[in-house]
């Protein structure tokens, strides 16, 4: 996609969204543009936690525990993978700055029909997060005081960061259903961000991620994926 098409893209709110349920009873939204789920029918919390929290965050902080976590996220979406990373850094006493990527925002009213109060822990959590959704656009949010949240209406591509982050989650639409965003220039420009030591955690993994991650010097492993999927990728920063 041109910078042209890039720069409309960022203008569109995400309103072709229909409410789903998933078999963990989970709320996720099907997109009607890219004919997809925004999270796996097999269990939408079930993958968030999987995939981002647990072989990602945890396993980051168990190499590097007492610290602040620095995330970025590439497709935001609804924020349910920032909700249940929330929840884990609130679980345990964890500072987090959270930065997402999203070029179709969602309008808060799919947010506000969703179910996700039901699965957060940490009400303050859930209650913040909604009540301060039409700002997270526009500046750092605290949604505790511990707890900051960001999100760039901004292409992948595009983005340029301050500070290095210690974990990435790609959450894009599947690579046959958004092959630019899997393109390697895509990811080369977002790893560029994570720290020597950092972690990058996505649902996909296939022969052209593996060999690009691997060029670019990371540890590339394939533990198991997510109710449904056999494998998944995580990738250490050498």
């Amino acid at each position: 996609m041109g910078a042209v098409g890039l720069e409309r893209r960022k203008s569109e709110l995400n309103t072709g969204l229909k409410l789903l349920p998933t078999l963990d009873g989970s709320a996720t939204f099907f997109d009607t543009e890219y004919n997809q789920t925004f999270h796996s029918t097999n269990g939408a919390i079930q993958e968030a936690k999987h995939v981002f929290v647990e072989a990602g965050m945890d396993f980051y902080l168990k190499n590097n525990p007492n610290k602040t976590v620095k995330i970025l996220e590439v497709g935001f979406g609804t924020g349910l993978n920032f909700l249940v990373s929330a929840d884990y850094a609130h679980q345990h006493n964890i500072p987090l700055h959270y930065r997402g990527l999203e070029t179709r925002p969602v309008p808060e009213h799919f947010i506000h029909s969703s179910n996700y109060a039901d699965w957060i822990k940490a009400e303050d959590i859930w209650q913040s997060y909604s009540k301060n959704y039409s700002n997270i656009y526009h500046a750092s949010t605290e949604i505790t005081p511990s707890i900051f949240l960001k999100v760039d209406n901004i292409a992948a591509q595009l983005v340029e960061l301050d500070e290095l982050v210690d974990i990435i989650y790609y959450d894009a639409f599947a690579p046959n259903t958004q092959p630019e965003m899997w393109q390697e220039n895509v990811i080369e420009h977002v790893c560029k961000h994570l720290k020597p030591g950092g972690v990058f955690v996505t649902y996909s993994i296939t022969g052209k991620l593996n060999r690009c991650l691997k060029s670019m010097h990371f540890i590339v492993s394939k533990p198991k994926g997510a109710a449904g999927k056999r494998e998944m990728c995580r990738a250490v920063k050498m």
